[in-house]
C-alpha cells in the first residue's frame, strides 16, 4: 500500500516510508486513566505524506531519515487530519 491509498477509515494498513520529521514528545491523559507519551512524526513515500503517531517506546526507536514499515496499522482522524497508528496489534519495523 502507498500513502496516497490510505483512507480516513483504513484498517490493516501495511505501508513503508521514510520518517521525514519528528515532533517533540508530549504527555497525554488516557481515557482509561494514567498517562502516555506521544509524538507526531511525518511518514513519507513517493506518493505523499501522513502523520504517524508514535507512542511511548516507539518514540525512541525511530529518528528522522529512518525507513520504516508499518504492519497492521490503522487510521484515525484527529483535528481533521488523518493519523496512522501502529496500535496494540500492529508492528513497527525500523530499517535505518
Amino acid at each position: 500500500m502507498k500513502v496516497r491509498d490510505i483512507r480516513y477509515d483504513s484498517r490493516r494498513v501495511n505501508v513503508e516510508g521514510t520518517i521525514t520529521k519528528i515532533g517533540e514528545p508530549r504527555e497525554v491523559n488516557l481515557r482509561t486513566g494514567g498517562t502516555a507519551r506521544v509524538a507526531e512524526a511525518v511518514l513519507s513515500d513517493e506518493t505523499g505524506t501522513i502523520i504517524l503517531s508514535l507512542w511511548n517506546d516507539d518514540i525512541e526507536r525511530v529518528k528522522e531519515g529512518d525507513r520504516v514499515r508499518i504492519e497492521n496499522g490503522y487510521v484515525t482522524t484527529f483535528r481533521g487530519e488523518k493519523r496512522l497508528n501502529v496500535g496494540r496489534y500492529g508492528r513497527l519495523e525500523v530499517n535505518p
